[in-house]
């Protein structure tokens, strides 16, 4: 199994959804989270003013998947999420050793 851990743009964020359901992928953790690339904030124009952002708000995903799941997932989240611009994201891929049903007991292992 395998921990896919993307982090998107938040308004990307029901097309990616709904992208991974239409493919059969229904589990996922959504967390609003906050940070920055490699642009290191953003500046906006606020009231006259300049402010810099330097960190924004994004969503971590968490999908857990079989291994051989992981390329569509990905392919999934890449087009669901893809905008163009700086700051789409990023997808990381994270083994996992056992999952574990707290209601059933039952263990999972690939």
């Amino acid at each position: 199994m395998k921990l896919i851990k993307a982090i998107i743009k938040p308004e990307r964020l029901d097309a990616v959804k709904s992208s991974l359901e239409e493919a059969g992928f229904f589990g996922m953790t959504i967390t609003e989270v906050q940070g920055r690339g490699e642009q290191k904030g953003i500046s906006l124009q606020y009231r006259g003013g300049t402010i810099e952002v330097d960190l924004i708000p994004k969503i971590e995903m968490e999908i857990v998947v079989k291994a051989e799941k992981v390329s569509t997932v990905i392919e999934v989240i890449k087009k669901g999420a893809y905008t163009g611009k700086i700051g789409d994201g990023r997808i990381f891929v994270i083994p996992i050793e056992e999952s574990i049903k707290i209601r059933t007991g039952e263990v999972l292992k690939e």
